[in-house]
């Protein structure tokens, strides 16, 4: 059994996520913002949590942990010239800043573990450029930079990697993806000829934080239905 910390795991790929690693027997604790969580698993305890808090009390992980998974994101797609300072700030704070602030607290009791894994979500569009997508494309791009240093820095004991998906049929893309002719339209733009589901991101993500990916760090996994390599 292993201990598992998924910051934003009551909703979309962090809840998948965590009943995967729950119905496997580990210790799952995971937060949530405004989204309530809820389990009917003994090992699946969630805790109410705003990254953003000046004051983070994370008491409740246990000594040692084995997985740090950080989901937080935003999908705000606007005209670069109507997009205030401000606002890449927001998102760079929530999905930048905030993993930061969760891995150094966290980041001793990893250690103690001896075999750890962290995991963040980036997105296909720091690889590709698609119109209006420069505020999301910022902050994850930033995200893809601090996987990759701490891959470096942390090894040989900790393992650091991150998953690009194309649009995944999560609440956070609801409104991207709200009628079945959307549905139908982004399918078509993807190779295999379908959207995401949050299983297939969270089935990759399972495996990049088992021992079955050992030797595996500072990658960035394109988990994108071929969007990002193969034309059409």
């Amino acid at each position: 059994m292993k201990n598992y910390l998924i910051i934003g795991a009551s909703s979309g790929i962090g809840l998948q996520l965590a009943s995967y690693l729950s119905a496997e027997g580990h210790q799952v604790d995971g937060t949530y913002n405004t989204n309530e969580g809820s389990s009917s698993r003994d090992n699946l305890t969630y805790h109410k949590l705003n990254v953003l808090d000046k004051d983070l009390d994370l008491s409740f992980i246990p000594e040692e942990l084995h997985g740090l998974i950080y989901c937080p994101g935003t999908i705000n797609l606007k005209p670069f010239a109507r997009i205030k300072p401000e606002d890449f700030t927001a998102d760079f704070n929530l999905q930048v800043v905030g993993a930061i602030k969760i891995l150094q607290q966290v980041l001793p009791n990893l250690k103690r573990s001896g075999n750890a894994s962290i995991l963040f979500f980036s997105t296909i569009a720091v690889k590709l450029g698609f119109n209006f997508h420069s505020q999301v494309a910022t902050s994850k791009g930033a995200i893809e930079g601090l996987a990759k240093s701490l891959a470096a820095e942390l090894a040989p004991h900790i393992r650091v990697n991150c998953i690009a998906p194309s649009l995944t049929d999560t609440p956070l893309a609801s409104r991207l993806l709200s009628t079945v002719d959307k549905k139908e339209a982004n399918a078509k733009t993807h190779p295999l000829q379908k959207i995401g589901e949050p299983a297939y991101i969270a089935d990759t993500a399972s495996f990049l934080l088992s021992d079955k990916a050992q030797w595996t760090t500072g990658q960035i996994l394109h988990v994108d239905g071929g969007l990002s390599s193969v034309k059409m």
